[in-house]
């Protein structure tokens, strides 16, 4: 085992890094994964202020969080200034695990399983191929060209997804906004469930799926002319069938609006932020 504490700037390198687990109380932290030639994995330190930062190396998993993190905790959230920046490259297939809890997460590249915990920072994920898992209570996830398996979970937190194609998506939430405009793999399947939260959600007019949209006091809205609309008791419903029927699009909501559209062939993903004409 190697450790290290650090107090400044620096960059460290090492050999055989297969996992990493990281841990930042405020800051931000960018996880780059590659497997270009000649590219070790490595930690760079921006900035450190507050406790030292503590970095340990054994058999292969890479840990990374404040010295007596769990100890201090409600005393350095009223600390003046504690702040880690970092960057972290890891191999595409390094598993990686991001707790974060003011701090700010990027991650990148990766084709290995992502788990991401997080109160109220931004977490961006791009081009990640592996499956993920985003827990926050009040910090947005905003992810463009993800593949595999998405869930998703905040009690505030907004869910913002552009592009790739997923095998599942899962989202859960009491009022945060969950947006997506993604493709689905055959017999793949989107499950959301929002209390207040509003859902809207695009996917290629080419898509089989069997749809059921259902609210008890949401708008429900849809662009696939085929979709049935009804009411049952307390709860109003769109559903039926698009294309093959081979996938499945579910949203449930209390009082959450709920918008299904269709993406036209060669009309680029993107999402819209409320209040913004601007696609993010």
């Amino acid at each position: 085992m190697t450790r290290w504490t650090i107090e400044e700037p620096v960059e460290l390198d090492f050999d055989g890094v297969v996992t990493l687990r990281a841990t930042v109380l405020s800051g931000s932290v960018a996880v780059l994964a590659s497997d270009a030639p000649g590219l070790k994995p490595s930690v760079v330190v921006h900035e450190v202020s507050g406790p030292p930062l503590v970095i340990v190396h054994e058999a292969g998993l890479l840990t990374i969080t404040q010295e007596k993190l769990v100890e201090n905790l409600f005393g350095l959230l009223r600390a003046p200034k504690t702040r880690v920046e970092m960057t972290v490259t890891v191999p595409r297939e390094c598993p990686v695990t991001l707790n974060l809890v003011a701090a700010d997460g990027l991650l990148t590249g990766l084709g290995a399983r992502a788990s991401i915990k997080s109160a109220s920072g931004t977490v961006t994920l791009d081009g990640v191929t592996g499956d993920v898992d985003a827990n926050t209570v009040s910090g947005a996830v905003e992810a463009t060209d993800l593949d595999g398996t998405v869930s998703f979970t905040s009690v505030s937190g907004d869910l913002a997804l552009a592009g790739g194609t997923v095998a599942r998506l899962g989202a859960r939430t009491v009022s945060g906004r969950v947006t997506a405009d993604v493709g689905l793999l055959a017999a793949g399947r989107i499950d959301v469930h929002s209390v207040s939260g509003d859902v809207a959600l695009r996917v290629p007019e080419s898509t089989g799926a069997s749809v059921a949209l259902n609210s008890a006091a949401g708008v429900i809205d849809t662009t696939f002319a085929g979709l049935r609309r009804q009411e049952v008791g307390i709860m109003k419903n769109i559903g039926g069938t698009i294309g093959d029927g081979a996938g499945r699009v579910s949203v449930t909501t209390v009082s959450g609006s709920v918008t299904l559209l269709g993406r036209a062939t060669g009309d680029t993903s993107e999402i819209t932020v409320p209040g913004s004409e601007n696609p993010r």
